[in-house]
């Protein structure tokens, strides 16, 4: 006769408290409560001026009335008032994608190598990037400034030259303050699940005659998918809505800086027009939602891959 084990019937107690029609009905009141304000804010983001400005979102159902003149002025506005995001959107596009792609490539690399490469120090290696994510992203703005404007230099001798980039080149700064900043986060996320791959493979590979780019591209990363995409979503996050290294880096002009220093700046000297205000929050919103929801699969496997065995 065989007895479960008290981690076991207690996973399944969980379970199946979680199945009952309660923990349903209070499910769906937390995501109807946390889902009632963003749908307040598109409603808000398509009603007219001034019916924005006198009544709540919630007369829009006694009385509907919907413009797309918000977004038209936000977006494309000419006006000195108008918010003018259009340029500021695809500068976070710019800067999102290759600082989500950069760190995530360079990650993959040395997650493998400190998780299969026997060498001398690995461990220690290991230990100090784990040990650079508590270091405060305030720390690193002053030396990467110096480092990009006046380079690297040595006793007298120039090792790097300055980053004389102009306005355009300032994406490139923004990537890199960005790759640093995450790198830490992915190689410890990466390195854990790259750890857990059955030995047996590693070593059926090798056998095969594999080489270690080979290794990487068609045995581990698509075993570590999940992981990915899971630091993919929250590095797409957080760049997105990154707001002091995009200020510092990128600057303020429409040439460089991304949307959350323009949303910025329309609510500090703005802040009166809500019509705007809510429409631009909402396009700061929509591309993240869709990120997120078309990755929400793999982003579930990779938060439960490391916590489910058998």
């Amino acid at each position: 006769m065989t007895h479960a084990s008290p981690t076991t019937s207690a996973a399944a107690r969980v379970r199946a408290r979680l199945s009952t029609r309660a923990a349903s009905l209070v499910a769906l009141l937390i995501a109807v409560l946390w889902t009632t304000p963003t749908f307040g804010l598109l409603l808000s983001s398509f009603r007219p001026k001034d019916e924005i400005k006198s009544t709540g979102w919630w007369t829009f159902f006694a009385d509907p009335n919907l413009t797309l003149e918000n977004y038209q002025e936000v977006l494309f506005g000419t006006s000195s008032s108008s918010g003018r995001l259009a340029s500021f959107l695809i500068n976070s596009i710019v800067i999102t994608i290759p600082s989500v792609l950069l760190p995530l490539a360079l990650a993959s690399f040395a997650a493998y190598g400190l998780a299969w490469l026997n060498f001398r120090g690995r461990d220690w290696i290991y230990i100090g990037i784990f040990a650079l994510q508590i270091v405060p992203l305030q720390m690193a703005l002053v030396p990467l400034l110096s480092f990009f404007s006046e380079g690297v230099s040595v006793a007298g001798i120039q090792l790097l030259p300055a980053w004389e980039l102009g306005d355009t080149g300032r994406f490139a700064q923004v990537w890199f303050a960005h790759t640093c900043f995450a790198l830490p986060f992915a190689v410890f996320l990466l390195h854990n699940f790259m750890a857990e791959l059955p030995h047996e493979l590693m070593e059926a590979a090798r056998v095969d005659g594999a080489t270690h780019g080979q290794i990487i591209r068609r045995v581990v990363l698509p075993l570590v998918a999940p992981a990915l995409a899971t630091f993919a979503i929250f590095q797409f996050l957080w760049v997105w809505n990154d707001l002091l290294v995009g200020l510092i880096f990128a600057g303020g002009t429409a040439e460089s800086a991304p949307m959350t220093v323009r949303l910025a700046q329309m609510a500090g000297t703005r802040g009166d027009e809500w019509q705007r205000l809510t429409s631009g929050a909402f396009v700061s919103v929509i591309i993240p939602l869709v990120v997120f929801l078309s990755m929400q699969r793999y982003f579930v496997r990779g938060l439960l891959a490391g916590g489910i065995k058998g």
